[in-house]
């Protein structure tokens, strides 16, 4: 009897299938080797994931999924195809057991059979065609780029592969259907297909009543020397053929120096549009071309973006549901795919820097409940020369490591008058059951907007600045009104500080968007005045920190009152990794006290104006005064 255990873990499988059976196709995975590198780490089966077939990100940091130690005979694997089961049983994935670094490229006489329930989990098995079948594959030379079809009429999988052997050096396809548990094959693989001039690198697909047979060809001359190789194709209405050889080369490189192999085709979720993919294993490139019939192509190659380099590999569809399991495996998938039908996107933080898919600054923390609300710019790419800043994100915690990103709630076109374009550094507050958001736009001033949730969306409430470079007196240049921060203080007063070179601030009136009074500056000892100033309150205690020097350090001073007399304290926070700026919003949440900053660390395109942010504990001294911030890789997490 089988045992409770097997039968729920049956169930949950068969529920996983049907699920994923009635999800939409929204992304590519891609199962390949790698290209370069060290050579004993190429031969290993890699995933990719992409969430419009072009654009692609690599998984595990393009590090194997599995070990090819562990699942082939030689140590290696190349030429990985993977394919979704035809009946709702999970996925099939064969490839080459070769391991050229270590036993060149003389001989190999097998491949390797793997199946999952989830592309997480794989189940392997080897064969070996010269031991297995001594009688019809004696002195086997080669046994490359195997490949999976699922045959509808039988219900069944063909495996096919090319071989060579010693005896006869042409490259002919052979194939044989898998065992039911995909161990093995059913009986002696038979020819399947034979080239004129030989073939490699076979891909079936069906369309339109025919079968479509990708390859990698050539042409010789009559004395048997190659003159011209690359994709070709042969067609069938059955399966197991005969097949019709094409002479026409489908590939853009057919007809100059430049080789091509690994060809594989796979259609686009939601369209009647195919990529042809190919190897430019010369030249280290991976590109492709368009068809809508699989005869006529786009003349023109196509290249994907990657963050790994590629060799001969294939791609299935997968749904969102697949897509977060290989995320939580792996990482690596892009947002996109991870995103819930609501808009949010929920991640895991693993230290310093807590965001790692996006570039993120000048954080601006805010507490409700049991729930800590982070707002941050947006660096919009790694590597920047310059600050390219064009809107806010929004995110949320109860815990410091499992968050949620929220939707973009406002981007510098909200505010028509910030003729500048520039999102720059924020600070929101609630009041009267409303969100207030102020914001600076380099050189058009400071606006607010207001939404009715932390997550907004928000909007301009003012249609103008509120305030401008014309209010801050003792400032010339035009960057100066820049990094606003809100207090209220115990009296339920708010208060606006703000400055850049010169700290300002003001009374705000009971609605949150006008200016109280008169606008003044602060000035102390020792107060030596960057930008990103930021009032909280201790015990009674008034602390003013900000950005100091350049590259900035975080300072802070003391004080009995808001609007001070303020008493210079020290350096809190020293300059933070790879950034000249710092901008900093410490924040007691659940009984402990943080400190939240930005940094440039994330490799390798982090930097001044790629920036991240990052929480470590902020520490108090018995006497009030604040413990120098340690920054760490670890971060911080809530006390169970």
């Amino acid at each position: 009897m089988k045992s409770l255990k097997f039968i729920l873990t049956a169930l949950l499988f068969a529920q996983t299938a049907i699920l994923s059976a009635q999800e939409n196709m929204e992304g590519y995975l891609f199962a390949y080797f790698e290209g370069r590198g060290p050579g004993e780490k190429q031969e290993q089966i890699r995933f990719a994931v992409s969430d419009d077939a072009v654009n692609w990100k690599a998984l595990n940091n393009n590090q194997p999924v599995m070990s090819s130690a562990e699942i082939s005979a030689t140590g290696g694997v190349r030429d990985p195809h993977i394919l979704r089961g035809g009946k709702n049983d999970g996925f099939y994935m064969v490839a080459t057991d070769m391991y050229t670094v270590k036993n060149g490229w003389e001989t190999n006489p097998g491949i390797v059979l793997l199946h999952s329930d989830d592309l997480i989990n794989w189940d392997s098995s080897i064969i070996n065609l010269e031991k297995t079948y001594p009688k019809s594959f004696k002195n086997t030379k080669w046994v490359w780029a195997p490949q999976t079809f699922y045959d509808t009429k039988k219900g069944k999988y063909l495996v096919y592969f090319t071989v060579r052997s010693y005896d006869n050096l042409k490259l002919d396809f052979y194939a044989a259907y898998a065992n039911n548990d995909f161990t093995g094959f059913e009986s002696t693989p038979k020819l399947l297909y034979s080239a004129k001039d030989g073939a490699i690198d076979g891909d079936i697909i069906y369309k339109d009543g025919l079968y479509h047979l990708f390859y990698k060809g050539n042409t010789k001359d009559e004395n048997g020397k190659e003159v011209q190789n690359g994709i070709k194709q042969a067609t069938s209405k059955k399966l197991l053929g005969p097949y019709t050889e094409s002479f026409e080369y489908l590939d853009a490189y057919a007809e100059d120096p430049t080789v091509v192999e690994g060809s594989s085709v796979f259609k686009l979720n939601e369209t009647d549009e195919y990529f042809l993919m190919y190897d430019l294993y010369s030249n280290g490139r991976y590109e492709f071309q368009h068809s809508t019939d699989l005869f006529e192509f786009t003349k023109e190659t196509e290249s994907f973006t990657k963050d790994f380099f590629p060799r001969h590999g294939s791609v299935i569809s997968i749904t969102k549901t697949e897509a977060k399991r290989l995320e939580n495996q792996w990482g690596g998938v892009p947002q996109s795919l991870l995103t819930e039908a609501d808009g949010t996107y929920k991640f895991r933080s693993n230290g310093n820097p807590i965001i790692t898919h996006k570039f993120t600054a000048d954080p601006a923390a805010l507490v409700e409940n049991d729930t800590l609300w982070l707002f941050t710019g947006h660096d919009y790419e790694g590597g920047q020369k310059g600050y390219k800043m064009k809107d806010w994100l929004v995110f949320s915690t109860t815990d410091m490591q499992n968050w949620t990103e929220h939707p973009v709630p406002m981007q510098i076109t909200d505010f028509p008058w910030a003729t500048s374009g520039d999102a720059y550094a924020g600070h929101l507050a609630k009041r009267n059951g409303k969100y207030y958001w102020y914001i600076s736009t380099n050189w058009n001033g400071i606006g607010v907007a207001v939404a009715d949730k932390p997550q907004g969306p928000y909007k301009d409430v003012l249609g103008k600045p509120l305030l401008t470079n014309e209010d801050c007196f003792a400032s010339s240049h035009a960057w100066t009104c820049i990094d606003p921060a809100i207090f209220i203080d115990k009296d339920d007063q708010p208060w606006i500080f703000w400055g850049n070179g010169v700290c300002y601030y003001a009374k705000l009136k009971d609605n949150m968007i006008e200016i109280d009074g008169e606008i003044k500056k602060i000035d102390f000892e020792g107060f030596e005045f960057t930008e990103a100033p930021w009032v909280h309150e201790r015990n009674g205690t008034y602390y003013l920190t900000y950005a100091t020097g350049f590259p900035e350090k975080i300072a802070y001073a003391m004080a009995d009152r808001v609007d001070g007399p303020y008493e210079y304290k020290g350096i809190l926070n020293e300059v933070a990794g790879n950034s000249n700026t710092n901008h900093q919003s410490p924040i007691e949440f659940k009984n402990d006290w943080y400190f939240i900053y930005h940094n440039g660390s994330i490799q390798t395109d982090g930097g001044s104006y790629s920036r991240s942010v990052c929480i470590d504990k902020l520490e108090y001294n018995a006497d009030g005064t604040i413990k120098r911030v340690q920054m760490t890789t670890e971060g911080v997490s809530i006390p169970d």
